[in-house]
């Protein structure tokens, strides 16, 4: 697995990241808690026609740091490096919840890099109800570590799946998703929940030049309408999807979630193709076959 060392703003970390596939870059940002393993489904549906970066930031997979506080520059900066590190050079950005904080940022500050973006369960600002329900989570983790409880694990599925895992579950279904999570969530999820309350990104919406997706899932009970509503307001060239499901989509519908984004990368690998004259699209950077 590479890994690229990149200075923050609270000290070093070595950022860990895959390198998948050939063709136009695509580079893919996980959400708070999860890792770069998020987004195995969609990488094996587009790495036989684009070049797939997906990196752990601070507080997930392999990657580690100082183990103090982070910022969203910090992981944007992160994403930024394992996309150098990589080869890229202009590329297709996604991101999912925290990561589609992430990739706004990076998308505002760093335009002239992104060829296109999807935001899925993104926002704008961190508003009052948002910043009662992230303060509820660090209760929850701060409880679990000190007492070795699975509080959060058990409020997540609540919180994040929609009506359609529900309609499929039991009891003991549940009850097996929560004891996986509780194994498996990133030992950082309380830092990355902190980046989650300080996210403000409206002084830098207007920025952003790339053709962007607007992804919502139309059962997100932590993101609400009104946040995708600023998204679509403040980024001039944006259109709107929803998906049937909750926040947590990548998990709850893997093969719709993936086919949604494969579908919009095609699109824009067409598109940019036709622009240069080029019917395989244009590569960004050397190619390699196999996940490293």
């Amino acid at each position: 697995m590479p890994v690229i060392h990149v200075p923050l703003s609270a000290g070093p970390a070595a950022v860990a990241y895959d390198r998948t596939g050939t063709g136009p870059g695509v580079v893919l940002v996980h959400g708070t808690g999860a890792t770069r393993e998020q987004w195995l489904p969609l990488t094996d549906a587009v790495a036989d026609r684009f070049t797939v970066v997906a990196p752990d930031y601070s507080g997930s997979g392999g990657t580690t740091d100082h183990g103090g506080p982070l910022t969203l520059a910090d992981l944007a900066d992160e994403v930024l490096a394992a996309a150098d590190h990589a080869g890229l050079d202009r590329f297709h950005l996604v991101g999912h919840s925290l990561g589609a904080a992430i990739a706004t940022h990076l998308a505002a500050h760093r335009p002239e890099r992104v060829r296109s973006l999807l935001l899925h369960a993104g926002w704008v600002h961190t508003d009052t109800r948002m910043r009662a329900e992230f303060a509820h989570w660090l209760d929850l983790l701060r409880t679990d570590a000190a007492h070795g409880t699975a509080h959060f694990a058990r409020m997540l599925p609540l919180a994040a799946l929609g009506p359609r895992y529900w309609e499929r579950t039991d009891t003991a279904g549940n009850e097996e998703l929560v004891q996986a999570l509780a194994t498996t969530l990133a030992p950082g999820t309380a830092r990355q929940t902190e980046v989650d309350l300080s996210v403000d990104l409206r002084p830098v919406l207007g920025r952003i030049t790339a053709p962007t997706l607007v992804l919502a899932s139309a059962h997100d009970q932590i993101i609400g309408a009104d946040q995708q509503r600023a998204l679509l307001a403040g980024i001039r060239d944006s259109r709107y999807q929803e998906i049937d499901a909750g926040h947590g989509a990548p998990g709850e519908d893997p093969a719709g979630f993936a086919a949604l984004i494969a579908g919009f990368l095609d699109e824009r690998r067409a598109a940019d193709a036709s622009a240069t004259g080029d019917a395989q699209g244009a590569p960004d950077g050397p190619a390699v076959a196999a996940r490293a």
